[in-house]
C-alpha cells in the first residue's frame, strides 16, 4: 500500500496522510464491489505479497492500471 500512496502523494500533491485516507477509503470501496476471494488477494497485494507479475493469480495492469 506504500507504493500507492507514494503514487497518490506525487500525482496529487496532497499529504501522506490525506494520501493514506484516501487509498483506504477506495480500497473499502472496492472490496464491497469484488468477491471476497478477491478481496483478500487485494489485500496481499497490497502489503506486498501475492504473484509475481503475469504469474497465475497476478491482476493485469496491477491494481490502480500501472
Amino acid at each position: 500500500m506504500d507504493e500507492v500512496i507514494k503514487t497518490i502523494t506525487a500525482k496529487t500533491g496532497i499529504s501522506e496522510d490525506q494520501a493514506r485516507q484516501a487509498a483506504q477509503v477506495t480500497v473499502d470501496f472496492i472490496k464491497t464491489k469484488i468477491p471476497p476471494m478477491f478481496a483478500t488477494q487485494l489485500d496481499r497485494l497490497l502489503q506486498g505479497g501475492g504473484s509475481a507479475p503475469g504469474g497465475a493469480g497476478a491482476i493485469p495492469g496491477g491494481v490502480f492500471g500501472h
